[in-house]
């Protein structure tokens, strides 16, 4: 099953909390996110679904390695977006914002181009 955008949001979110706590919660990602505890509350349920995340018993939420593999291409792609963005001038919180959703949508192609760009260039 191909993941939405908000699907890849998500796993980037539990992707970028994981590497600053211990144990990620829902409440975690609701809060990092801005979102509604029914509306994290059931994007967990379809993650675990699709086998993209795990939650034990305390409610602690794990990536797979199939939502770690998903989260780690979106988060890359999130960072070299941004420093390409503001390396052109744009503001940091502009980039950032303009980086997120260009993230999701952007080709394999394109973004390996941007990638060679940058390190024949830097």
């Amino acid at each position: 099953m191909a993941l939405l955008e908000s699907g890849e949001m998500y796993l980037e979110t539990i992707y970028v909390l994981s590497l600053e706590l211990n144990n990620v919660r829902a409440i975690d990602i609701g809060e990092y996110m801005g979102f509604s505890k029914p509306s994290v509350s059931r994007a967990m349920g379809l993650l675990i679904k699709d086998g993209y995340i795990t939650r034990d018993d305390e409610g602690y939420i794990k990536l797979t390695k199939s939502g770690e593999k998903i989260a780690k291409r979106i988060y890359e792609r999130h960072t070299v977006l941004t420093q390409l963005l503001i390396g052109i001038g744009v503001d940091e919180k502009t980039a950032a914002e303009d980086a997120c959703r260009v993230e999701h949508y952007i080709s394999e192609k394109t973004f390996n181009a941007i990638k060679a760009h940058i390190k024949q260039h830097s």
